[in-house]
């Protein structure tokens, strides 16, 4: 078990590529094979139900560059270029940096991926989906990709759940009655509506399940990834934010003056000016490179 999860999470591989590309293939499968002709027949306009083709067409490209784009790898050839990019704040980025393992100085905000065995510029996380570091290079292309993803999930839900919704209302279906376990007539209540749809469509309503857990949570991501890259931040420098400081205290009473520096961000220059280091990563380096 140990050398398994070693594989998938701390080697490159294209597990989880072909596991994106498998669900991605079944729930769209699904959609069509069900949900698509039961809602031509319910006279559906054609562009609401192609959306999730167009976005699943826009995702299938930004995914495929955020695996196969450069991140951002730091060389002996490109080692001095990379340095001059940004301002080192000498508590998280020590301008005298090292990195052990490539043998190379280590630009501010950079970071040896272990996966990869390679130092990444602005170095964001590893993301295990598209098999590649998140790095200056392709973080537009992910942030892209996670945002086509989220809104495909969310349309697939929003379709579902209109066609169910106009399912039941044309059939008068929430104006039915049973009877109970005690032999009373009752109104037919939510709970009862869902058990009713579930046994009568069991693969559209887990499909809507699905979407609509998958729409949350890569929602809350890609809300997390846009604040990140609204304040200039990245994963990574988030992540470790508030323990820098602490490797700077003051570790006994042999030095009572002197003061712990905290970790401030001082790479964010307002919103438009960081969304363009991230949009046009080579824009904002040669700017900072002329100055």
């Amino acid at each position: 078990m140990l050398r398994l999860l070693h594989y998938l999470f701390h080697t490159r591989n294209h597990t989880f590529i072909v596991l994106h590309l498998i669900l991605q293939g079944m729930v769209y499968t699904e959609y069509t094979w069900e949900i698509l002709g039961y809602c031509q027949e319910l006279d559906f306009s054609l562009y609401y139900l192609l959306l999730p083709y167009l976005l699943l067409a826009v995702n299938l490209i930004f995914f495929t560059l955020s695996c196969v784009t450069d991140p951002g790898t730091i060389t002996k050839a490109n080692e001095s270029l990379f340095l001059q990019v940004y301002e080192f704040d000498e508590v998280m980025f020590p301008k005298n940096g090292r990195c052990s393992t490539c043998d190379l100085r280590k630009p501010a905000r950079s970071k040896h991926c272990s996966v990869c065995n390679r130092c990444v510029h602005r170095f964001d996380h590893h993301c295990v989906w598209v098999n590649n570091c998140i790095g200056a290079w392709n973080a537009r292309y992910f942030l892209t990709y996670l945002l086509t993803l989220t809104a495909s999930a969310a349309t697939m839900a929003v379709v579902t759940t209109v066609f169910l919704v106009r399912l039941v209302v044309l059939s008068d279906l929430h104006l039915e009655t049973y009877v109970d376990d005690l032999g009373q007539s009752q109104v037919i209540d939510t709970v009862f509506l869902i058990q009713y749809l579930f046994l009568t469509f069991p693969r559209i309503v887990f499909l809507l399940g699905f979407v609509l857990v998958l729409s949350f949570l890569l929602g809350g991501f890609l809300c997390f990834a846009l604040y990140l890259a609204a304040t200039n931040q990245t994963t990574n420098e988030w992540c470790r934010g508030d323990r820098a400081w602490c490797q700077h205290c003051p570790q006994g009473a042999g030095a009572p003056s002197v003061e712990p520096r905290v970790h401030r961000n001082i790479h964010s220059h307002g919103l438009w000016s960081n969304l363009r280091e991230i949009f046009l990563p080579a824009a904002a380096h040669y700017e900072r490179k002329k100055k």
